[in-house]
């Protein structure tokens, strides 16, 4: 009887399996949403055998939509298509949906609700025994679901991960509902197996997500192809082509350019017009004053996305325009090179109207309050809604922005040298000229920049470019501000001519000038102020320049690779001054050299620094090979000992032949000492008045108990014999002195093995309690490997464990040390995992990231060489191309995580690895 409900029970889980393949098959079979769906429904409704099955997802408004359905034999109506209201599913339910996945059946004819969380709510770890809790539901939901014809109904949260970012938290994607018009009892295997598809269903709709993704992305590429494709034809541009190829990508009804120096306009599609009334002499609206104003706002590579253009308040005037035609939403691409605005690009759609599906009719009043009672189809409909802009829309934006920047300009500059041909011959004479005076500032720029470069000491270096600077441009006073925007920033070196106050060691105020400042000087920015009164300058930035006698400005940045160092300043302090182009062009070519200046004189510093650090690396060598020579005598006596463990496996090996004629004849021994009893009993039987001698030897020798212990010590002498006969061939099979090739065997044996030769350590010993095993064997096939060598890493993993545990005793931290021993095979069959657990105190994170370093050992000097754990590691990883991993932390225990693949790469390097434990 016991043997038939066993194989029952293997039978039905068996058929389980293979139901759960074919389902979760059929719907992984696709990557396209509809199709995964679809496929879902099917198979699970066909498996509960119920009378409706739906997904339901939740829309961005909270409401939900039945997007998916199957429905037997038309039993309960169909719900395709149609929303819910957001009240229909309580706050509180989504968020256990949510947080621990629980699943609800409902029976209606009993007024019962069982839940079925996946985790604990407290603690957030998965259930091992997931019970259904019954309890009575509310009178609401009960009306709810009569309403809807339905006696029985399950529900299974859908969450969705993101494959992207794993640390990202999942999120409440629908429900999997099943309905049935009958009660119907859910089962606990049922909704097991249904978790599961469940489970392959989030994976699939993950991955459909992903791949939607990826092929926007592909559109928006190609559109970007395209378009750079026919902007960048020069001299044939072609932005008419471009602008069109553009709205298209955007689903725009229309749209237009307007390049801001030509005054050129390209349109396509419905347009807006202005009215008279706005416009006297032109009618082209980006010229109007109230655009143009607007357009000054946006800040450079920005995009504008308006939904509705008619709720945008700087556009209420010009939104008449655009009353003619259906246009509501407006993209508006600014463009710009180099901070100079270029001009802009306008796409447009139209609004559009929406009509949406109600189960029952949606209304906000106090009767939403009660149950809904009619599920009736109400449609909804709305008219004139705004689009919406998405992210991808903005991205695709800002990347065309670029193009269409760079080929405008491209565009101008080739009409400006078209323009600049014409007048050849006069250019010829003032660039003559300007040539010459060029010679003359080289001249004079190499001398300077010899002087500069003649000393490698930065303040020697930084004083020497102020005091040639300043006589060259015959300024006030030269400066070199250091740090812009930090705390430790200000005037370093100056030189002065005249009768100035000095302003070493100022600062600039940070009110005066915010952190962007910094941004746009390492960008190579120069600021020309040619009057401090006139010029366009903040109030703060005029008085902080006239509390230094400041009348004129020239500030040129100093920058070492992409990173600005700081500022080379020239003052005018008597009068205002109009700084030339050549002056500008001059002073940045000493800041170009003064930069390369300062970076030597940095280097020259760092040499020094560099080596007196590598004196004190040198001391460090020195210590570390002191170390090393005491490591190589240790490693002398490790390999004693491991050519110690070989003669005990030849001891094994020698001492099995007599073991084996005492266990094979054991057998024997007890068959005839029970025939020589059986035989003393017969001569009691008939022989009952023996003779005299015979019965003084049966008083001497106390036969009864003879008899009686005879057969005992037969049997203690069999456990012995198997003891001993286990022993020896743990031992052989541990050791694999015969197995030495590279085969398959079973690691279950090995790890049996291994467990038997280390049982002294785990029972109790004196203070140290029992360590107990918790083995969690999976059904593994054999597995190719060097069968020795992996014996090896379990003793190593296993000892460390031990000793984990030993140690860990004495703090009294647990009740009872556990080893916990699980393999399987992996997810996608490819590998097999073995996993090695303790309830130790575990370890921290420092500790933890050298644990497979050569020599590191936390045990007290002469308990372990460090060496164990590193050459476990080249054996699962280089040996074997497999994977050994730790998992631990303080107070959690320590885990072990061992992967050996069925296939390794042919190419795997053999490395000789010795058997020397931790």
């Amino acid at each position: 009887m016991i043997l038939t409900d066993r194989h029952n029970r293997w039978r039905q889980a068996s058929d389980q399996e293979s139901l759960l393949y074919e389902m979760t098959s059929r719907i992984r079979r696709s990557l396209e949403l509809p199709e995964i769906l679809s496929a879902t429904v099917a198979e699970v409704r066909s498996f509960l055998e119920t009378d409706r099955l739906m997904v339901y997802r939740f829309n961005a408004d909270a409401s939900g939509e039945v997007i998916a359905e199957s429905i037997d034999e038309q039993r309960l109506p169909s719900l395709i298509g149609l929303r819910f209201p957001a009240d229909d599913i309580p706050q509180i339910a989504r968020e256990m949906f949510l947080q621990v996945r629980q699943r609800s059946i409902v029976d209606v004819s009993n007024g019962k609700i069982g839940v079925s969380p996946l985790y604990s709510l407290k603690t957030g770890k998965s259930y091992k025994n997931r019970q259904i809790n019954y309890r009575q539901v509310d009178s609401c939901h009960i009306e709810y679901l009569t309403s809807m014809g339905v006696q029985s109904s399950l529900v299974i949260p859908i969450l969705l991960c993101n494959l992207k970012q794993q640390s990202a938290k999942p999120e409440l994607w629908g429900l999997l509902v099943s309905h049935h018009s009958q009660p119907r009892r859910i089962l606990k295997r049922e909704i097991r197996i249904v978790q599961q598809v469940v489970d392959q269903l989030e994976i699939a709709i993950a991955q459909s997500n992903l791949l939607n993704e990826t092929r926007i992305q592909q559109q928006r590429e190609a559109t970007i192809n395209r378009v750079t494709t026919l902007l960048h034809k020069l001299p044939t541009i072609q932005l008419q082509a471009a602008l069109e190829t553009t709205i298209s990508a955007f689903n725009g009804v229309g749209g237009r350019l307007y390049i801001q120096h030509s005054q050129d306009l390209y349109t396509w599609g419905k347009q807006p017009i202005l009215p008279t009334n706005l416009h006297k002499n032109n009618h082209i609206i980006e010229q109007h004053p109230i655009w143009q104003n607007w357009i000054a706002e946006r800040k450079p590579g920005g995009v504008w996305a308006i939904t509705d253009i008619y709720k945008e308040t700087q556009l209420r005037v010009l939104a008449i325009a655009f009353q003619p035609t259906q246009i509501r939403g407006l993209l508006l691409i600014p463009l710009y090179y180099r901070q100079s605005f270029i001009g802009v690009i306008s796409i447009f759609r139209a609004e559009f109207d929406t009509e949406i599906l109600w189960a029952g009719r949606c209304e906000h009043n106090q009767r939403q309050k009660l149950p809904q009672l009619s599920f009736e189809v109400w449609r909804e409909q709305k008219r004139g809604q705004a689009p919406e802009w998405q992210p991808e829309d903005i991205s695709l934006a800002k990347a065309l922005c670029y193009h269409f920047s760079m080929a405008i300009q491209q565009q101008q500059m080739y009409q400006q040298v078209q323009m600049l041909n014409l007048n050849l011959e006069n250019q010829v004479h003032e660039q003559t000229a300007e040539l010459e005076k060029s010679l003359l500032i080289a001249r004079v720029l190499k001398q300077v920049t010899e002087q500069i470069r003649s000393t490698l000491n930065l303040n020697t270096t930084l004083q020497t470019i102020v005091q040639e600077v300043r006589p060259l441009l015959n300024s006030d006073r030269v400066l070199i501000y250091r740090s812009i925007g930090e705390a430790d920033g200000g005037v370093i070196v100056e030189e002065i001519n005249g009768d100035y106050v000095s302003v070493l060691g100022v600062k600039i105020p940070p009110e005066c000038f915010p952190g962007e400042y910094a941004h746009l000087y390492a960008k190579g920015r120069i600021r020309v102020i040619r009057n401090v009164l006139t010029d366009e300058l903040s109030d703060c930035h005029r008085e902080f320049l006239q509390h230094l006698q400041v009348k004129a400005n020239l500030i040129i940045p100093i920058n070492i690779g992409l990173q600005l160092w700081g500022l080379l300043i020239a003052h005018q302090c008597d009068a205002p001054r109009d700084w030339q182009d050549v002056e500008i062009d001059l002073l940045q070519q000493l800041a170009d050299q003064a930069a390369i200046a300062i970076q030597q004189a940095q280097l020259y510093e760092q040499s020094h620094a560099a080596e007196t650090e590598a004196k004190a690396k040198a001391m460090q060598l020195e210590h570390i090979l002191s170390e090393l020579q005491e490591t190589q005598t240790q490693l002398i006596q490790t390999e004693k000992m491991s050519s110690l463990g070989q003669l005990v496996a030849g001891v094994a090996h020698e001492i099995n032949n007599p073991v084996s004629f005492i266990y094979g004849n054991l057998g024997y021994a007890k068959e005839y000492t029970q025939q020589l009893l059986k035989l003393l009993d017969l001569y009691r039987l008939h022989y009952p008045q023996p003779d005299n001698e015979i019965c003084d030897l049966e008083k001497a020798i106390d036969l009864d108990f003879l008899v009686e212990d005879l057969p005992k010590i037969i049997s203690s002498m069999q456990v012995g014999a198997d003891r001993i006969h286990s022993i020896v061939l743990s031992l052989r099979n541990f050791s694999r002195l015969d197995e030495a090739e590279y085969k398959f065997v079973n690691l279950h044996e090995g790890i049996d093995n291994t467990l038997l030769i280390l049982q002294h350590r785990l029972t109790a010993n004196g203070n140290q309690p029992e360590i107990e095993i918790i083995k969690d064997y999976g059904e593994l096939p054999s597995v190719k490997c060097y069968a020795g060598q992996m014996n090896q890493v379990f003793m190593n993993v296993l000892s460390n464990a031990i000793d984990a545990l030993e140690k860990d005793s004495k703090n009294l931290q647990f009740s009872q040390p556990k080893i916990i021993i699980s393999t399987k095979i992996s997810s996608d069959n490819s590998s097999m995992l073995v996993r090695i657990a303790d309830n130790g105190k575990g370890m921290n994170e420092c500790v933890k990231k050298r644990i497979f370093d050569p020599f590191f050992t936390t045990k007290p000097v002469g308990k372990g060489t460090g060496l164990g754990l590193a050459i476990s590691y080249q054996i699962v990883v280089k040996k074997h191309g497999g994977v050994i991993d730790c998992i631990s932390q303080p107070g959690k225990g320590t885990e072990f995580w061992i992967e050996i693949p069925f296939n390794p790469p042919p190419a795997m390097h053999r490395v000789n690895i010795y058997s020397i434990a931790d």
